[in-house]
């Protein structure tokens, strides 16, 4: 009885901080894209260009490579096994060895002949050293921001990723390889919907390690915290008081206000007020509701107090931002 007590209270946990990286992503309107899975033979050199607003993943299916970070500074090495996140979309070389010639992501396909099915093939044929790579990006809105995914480093690197994974997580990697590229109905779809699932284990993974030390991550890896962060995402309507967080968190007013604070780097109450302004600029954008019920959704009882909140954070009134936003969208 007890080992079950304890099974569902993990399972309990699992999903509410499940459901609090979720919102956040969905917000972030996060998509997964695969470039390719490669075959690369020794020795080459590829440099990948920089681009915004997404994150780059490399997944080493086989072999080993390097990848050189010029804005962090770093070279890595990554191994079998090994799944790199390039979080801010920055320019990097991946190479093998770590001092091949490298040249251009356009020249590479263009020299190898890749239609974009099957795999991406290049290098030395007579190589015996193969790396089979996974590679993609996760793209966000660029109008969507959050302190999390701001907060993440230049790359996270998650050593023996497919071996430590769980069992369904690995096999997912191995669906992954088998299905990008393909030419069989809903290759692609289920491609994509994976490396998504993967995206959000490998943060979940990152901030239950590394990132329990790194500010702000440290707050979503605090139980306390996360559960008050979990009530403002789970209801951002409701009329939260630092009081009322904090007995959420099990902690007294002081206690919460400071471990907050230092933790998140801004105070629970202007933490409240970002989510509930990106709330309301998701509803504004993809809902028809009236304004005073999204102003209400948001945790304002008037639509002009919800006005002169949301024309601060940007620059714009609600009905000139949905005006523009299904500009964009028609």
């Amino acid at each position: 009885m007890l080992e079950r007590t304890v099974a569902e209270a993990a399972l309990t946990r699992y999903r509410s901080y499940m459901d609090l990286l979720s919102e956040i992503l969905r917000f972030s309107k996060m998509s997964g894209t695969l470039y390719f899975r490669t075959s690369f033979t020794a020795p080459w050199g590829v440099e990948v260009p920089q681009y915004q607003n997404v994150s780059r993943f490399h997944y080493v299916h086989r072999g080993r490579c390097f990848a050189h970070l010029p804005t962090a500074g770093e070279t890595v090495q990554i191994n079998q096994g090994d799944l790199i996140i390039i979080t801010k979309g920055a320019s990097h070389v991946l190479s093998e060895p770590a001092d091949a010639r490298s040249k251009s992501l356009d020249s590479v396909l263009e020299d190898s002949g890749f239609t974009g099915r099957g795999a991406l093939i290049y290098g030395e044929s007579d190589s015996d050293h193969e790396t089979q790579l996974i590679c993609g990006h996760f793209a966000f809105d660029p109008v969507a921001e959050h302190v999390l995914i701001d907060a993440l480093p230049e790359y996270i690197l998650l050593r023996a990723y497919g071996e430590a994974s769980p069992t369904w997580l690995n096999e997912s990697l191995k669906m992954i390889g088998f299905e990008v590229g393909r030419d069989d109905l809903g290759s692609d779809l289920i491609a994509h919907k994976l490396a998504e699932i993967i995206f959000a284990q490998a943060i979940r993974t990152y901030i239950s390690g590394d990132g329990k030390n790194r500010h702000i991550t440290a707050a979503f890896a605090d139980q306390k915290i996360r559960s008050a962060l979990e009530a403002m995402h789970r209801d951002p309507g409701d009329m939260w008081t630092v009081d009322s967080l904090a007995k959420v968190a099990g902690l007294s007013r002081t206690s919460f206000a400071n471990k907050f604070s230092e933790l998140m780097g801004s105070t629970p109450l202007a933490y409240l007020t970002d989510w509930r302004m990106q709330v309301a600029k998701h509803l504004l954008a993809e809902t028809n509701k009236p304004i005073i019920e999204v102003a209400q959704l948001s945790g304002y009882s008037s639509e002009a107090s919800f006005g002169r909140v949301f024309k601060r954070y940007f620059d714009q009134p609600p009905a000139s931002f949905r005006l523009s936003q299904h500009q964009i969208s028609s």
